[in-house]
């Protein structure tokens, strides 16, 4: 992503020097002055995003002198200073290792299930720090930036907030500093009661074209262990999905492959088979709605529940 920014970056400033010779590079970033002048409009989620891109593109252009990233953000600013909804960056956008996906694909999807129980709506503020420090992590990621462990650690600490007011996260099943999903309450659980097991739900998440597990998903597979042997289910429900890259037909077969390394992986550290059921949704259930043919990494997972 970066490459790309740079190069349509460089188009520009020759377009720039050939025909308006006296120009400045900096004459030729109208998008983040036009974000430092914009009245926002919308949901107080969407304004103080405006608020968040609007310092972050301003420090990527005079303190970092990160052109292409300066105008990268300042135009998501302006999207969500229309109200439009904007989402955290894609990880498959980046240019990252695989263990750098892995963990942000798994806070990316922490931030957006915490966005699906209403956390845009219960904590505006709060909500917009979480997407732009996200979005602060990949970046600094990318760039081998020593500022991305603030970032992440900002991330970290906004969603630990924003979960405590979403509502409680189970006992027993944190969320650690690694990203790793653990168990999320339905939307109907009262925050003083105790979470029955069948409104438990864990989330695996994989890489595009890919059923394989990774180091984040097992430490969700060992967190299920541990809570299956303390509260042992009826049974368990293992649901791949896919996202919509790719013809559907391909992607149902995948998200029942996907669903099927999670059963073995669970085999594996001794939970009975007979308790497991698996199933594929293919493209259908989408975490986050997306048109066709888009990578999108919170829609590569798949779903473990308890009856």
């Amino acid at each position: 992503m970066k490459t790309l920014r740079n190069l349509v970056l460089a188009l520009g400033l020759i377009t720039l020097s050939g025909g308006l010779g006296g120009c400045t590079v900096f004459d030729s970033f109208s998008e983040v002055d036009a974000l430092n002048e914009v009245q926002a409009t919308g949901s107080p989620f969407t304004q103080a995003l405006t608020g968040e891109y609007r310092t972050y593109s301003n420090s990527e252009l005079h303190d970092m002198f990160d052109y292409p990233d300066s105008l990268h953000f300042a135009r998501k600013g302006l999207a969500a200073a229309a109200g439009e909804t904007v989402l955290p960056e894609p990880v498959s956008d980046w240019n990252l290792q695989e263990n750098e996906i892995q963990e942000l694909s798994a806070a990316r999807g922490r931030l957006l299930l915490a966005f699906d129980l209403g956390a845009r709506e219960k904590a505006p503020a709060l909500s917009a720090t979480a997407q732009a420090r996200f979005d602060c992590w990949i970046e600094q990621t990318e760039e081998k930036d020593p500022d991305a462990a603030a970032c992440k650690s900002q991330f970290m600490d906004a969603m630990n907030q924003l979960e405590g007011q979403v509502g409680p996260a189970p006992a027993g099943a944190p969320m650690d500093d690694s990203g790793m999903m653990g168990p999320v309450e339905a939307l109907d659980v009262q925050p003083d009661g105790p979470m029955a097991a069948e409104d438990a739900v864990y989330l695996v998440f994989f890489n595009w074209d890919s059923s394989e597990l990774g180091a984040a998903a097992l430490n969700v597979l060992d967190a299920v262990k541990q809570e299956v042997d303390r509260n042992p289910p009826g049974a368990i429900n293992i649901v791949g999905h896919a996202d919509t890259s790719g013809a559907q037909d391909y992607n149902q077969r995948l998200s029942f492959r996907r669903a099927t390394s999670v059963r073995d992986a669970l085999v594996e550290r001794g939970i009975s088979e007979s308790m497991l059921k698996i199933d594929g949704k293919g493209e259908n259930e989408l975490l986050v709605p997306t048109p066709d043919n888009i990578r999108e990494p919170a829609n590569r997972r798949a779903n473990i529940s308890f009856e």
